[in-house]
C-alpha cells in the first residue's frame, strides 16, 4: 500500500510512522511537511516532499505525492501563534482544502483526517461517543478550527461518495519526543525548567489543579496503531481515541503531591494574565480545551478496529512529565523547542 501522511514529522505523525514501520505488511509511506527531517528512524523509511500546504504551489507538490496512493492521512496542523488567526487559517483550513482537492484529483480511495476531542461541545461528567455535537469548546481558537475543518470534511464526503472518509478524535497525545515542542507551545518563556524537575522528582508537596478536573491521555504510538487499523480496514466515520481517566487526586499522586483544587475561573484568570503579558504560550482558550473538553467513550474504536490503548493515562503522564523535565527534543524540526522561530515569528508570539 502507498500511504501519504501530511504533518508526518509532528507528534502524531511520529506515532503513525512508527506503526506503519512496525507492521508486517509492505507499505510505501510518503511524508509531507514543511521541513523534511533527517534520515533517522522512523523517518528514514519515508519518501519526503517539502510542502507548505497553504502556499500557491502546494497543489503541484500534492499531485505528485498522491499519485497512485491508497490512502491519505492528513495530520498537518498549525497550533501557534494563536494571536495570528489569519496565518493559522491559511495553513489549517486552506491547507486542508488543498489536501482534499488533491486526493479527489488523484482518486485516492481513502482519506483519514486528524481532528481532536476539542471539536466536541463541553459535556457533563459522562463520556461522550462520536455522535456528540461537534460545536467546539467556546473561546478556543484550536477547537473552532477543528470544528470548521470537520464541517468541510463532511461536505467533502457527501460530494465524493466514492472516497472513504474517516476522522480520528484523540485527546492529548503524549510521548517523550514531543516534550521540547510542548514547552515551546505552552510554557515558554518564563516557566523555569527547575520547577518541572522538582515536580517530576516529587519535591512539590501541593499541586494546584482546577476543581473537578478529569482528563484522559493517549500515547502517540496508540494513535498510530489506530490509524494503521483504520487504513487496513478502509474504515469510515469518526473514532474517539483515549486511555483511561485521571482525576486531580490521580494526577497529584503521580508526583507524590496532594491536590489543591482551586476554582477553575481563578486558574483561568491567572493563565489569561500570563498569556496577555506574553509570559506563557498557554492561552485561556487552551486552558478551556484542557478543562472543558468532554471525556470520551472509545467503544467504537475498540469494537470496529479491535483497538485498545497499550499505555494508560498514568503511564502517558509520567512519560510526558519526565520528558518536559528534561526538555527532551524530538527527531524533527517540528518537535524542537525553537519551532516557533521560523518564518520570522518570535517564540513569544
Amino acid at each position: 500500500m502507498k500511504i501519504v501522511v501530511t504533518g508526518a514529522s509532528g507528534n502524531v505523525g511520529l506515532g503513525v510512522l512508527r506503526a506503519f514501520a512496525a507492521d508486517s505488511e509492505d507499505h510505501s509511506v510518503v511524508g509531507i511537511c514543511r521541513r523534511p527531517p533527517d534520515p533517522v528512524a522512523p523517518f528514514d523509511a519515508v519518501t519526503w516532499h517539502a510542502c507548505d500546504l497553504g502556499s500557491d504551489d502546494a497543489p503541484d507538490v500534492l499531485d505528485e505525492a498522491m499519485a497512485d496512493a491508497d490512502a491519505v492521512v492528513h495530520l498537518a496542523w498549525m497550533f501557534q501563534p494563536i494571536r495570528q488567526g489569519q496565518r493559522l487559517h491559511r495553513t489549517n483550513y486552506k491547507g486542508t482544502v488543498a489536501v482534499l482537492e488533491a486526493a479527489r484529483r488523484a482518486r485516492v480511495p481513502h482519506v483519514v483526517h486528524g481532528s481532536s476531542i476539542a471539536a466536541y461541545a463541553p459535556a457533563g461528567e459522562h463520556p461522550v461517543d462520536e455522535t456528540w455535537p461537534t460545536t467546539g469548546v467556546p473561546g478556543s481558537v484550536y477547537g473552532c478550527g477543528k470544528v470548521e475543518v470537520e464541517a468541510m470534511l463532511r461536505r467533502f464526503a457527501a460530494q465524493n461518495p466514492d472516497i472513504a472518509v474517516a476522522v480520528i478524535r484523540p485527546t492529548l497525545v503524549a510521548q517523550r519526543a514531543a516534550s521540547a515542542s510542548f514547552l515551546a507551545l505552552f510554557f515558554d518563556p518564563v516557566v523555569p525548567q527547575w520547577s518541572i524537575r522538582l515536580l517530576r522528582d516529587g519535591k512539590v508537596p501541593l499541586l494546584p489543579l482546577p476543581h473537578g478536573l478529569e482528563v484522559q491521555l493517549v500515547h502517540a504510538d496508540d494513535v498510530g496503531d489506530a490509524v494503521l487499523r483504520i487504513v487496513q480496514r478502509r474504515a469510515t466515520g469518526a473514532f474517539n481515541l483515549a486511555a483511561d481517566t485521571l482525576d486531580a487526586a490521580g494526577l497529584a499522586a503521580l508526583v507524590q503531591a496532594r491536590a489543591v483544587e482551586l476554582p477553575g475561573i481563578v486558574m483561568r484568570s491567572a493563565v489569561g494574565v500570563l498569556w496577555r503579558l506574553r509570559l506563557v504560550g498557554l492561552s485561556p482558550g487552551w486552558f478551556d480545551v484542557g478543562t472543558r473538553s468532554p471525556l470520551v467513550d472509545t467503544s467504537r474504536a475498540r469494537a470496529e478496529l479491535g483497538w485498545a490503548p497499550r499505555k494508560n493515562s498514568t503511564d502517558c503522564a509520567r512519560e510526558q512529565l519526565a520528558g518536559l523535565a528534561d526538555a527532551a527534543p524530538g527527531p524533527s524540526a517540528a518537535l524542537r523547542r525553537d519551532r516557533l522561530k521560523d518564518a520570522g515569528t518570535a517564540r513569544l508570539t
